[in-house]
């Protein structure tokens, strides 16, 4: 790590601690040639996931676009903030490990209605009625009966 002192490219770790609930580490260093101190922050680098619509177009994965469509279904449901953010942090779990860094807004939107699913049922026919283009009442009667199925 290149001091940013003096320039010299030798240092030592003196301290080392998690920050930002440990998505990155902070370090104290001390330039071997100067000997003065400075903090750098380590961050686990990560290739973008690039979503492949229905029209064939790309746009890089957007966390806060996934947030936004499940807070619109879970709106006035008895579903926590708390509940949300686990369910966006599965979702964007599952696609990091994926090898693909290519993946479909169809795979999302079905990783969507399983964790919606199991939060909150009318979250999930909200989200599917529009995720799915209900066309009318029978397509959206065909989603409950699938629903009550299952139960």
């Amino acid at each position: 790590m290149k001091c940013p002192y003096c320039g010299y490219e030798e240092s030592k770790v003196i301290d080392s601690r998690p920050a930002d609930e440990g998505e990155r580490i902070r370090r104290r260093r001390e330039c071997l040639k100067c000997g003065k101190r400075f903090t750098t922050h380590e961050v686990i680098e990560t290739v973008p996931i690039v979503v492949v619509k229905r029209d064939k177009s790309r746009e890089v994965f957007d966390r806060n676009k996934l947030t936004a469509g499940i807070l619109r279904a879970c709106e006035k449901r008895p579903v926590s903030i708390e509940q949300i953010e686990r369910m966006v942090d599965s979702i964007e779990t599952q696609l990091q490990s994926s090898l693909d860094r290519e993946v479909t807004s169809m795979m999302i939107g079905e990783l969507t209605m399983d964790q919606l699913k199991n939060v909150d049922e009318v979250a999930y026919v909200r989200f599917a009625s529009v995720y799915r283009q209900f066309k009318d009442i029978n397509t959206f009667m065909e989603e409950l009966n699938k629903l009550l199925k299952e139960k």
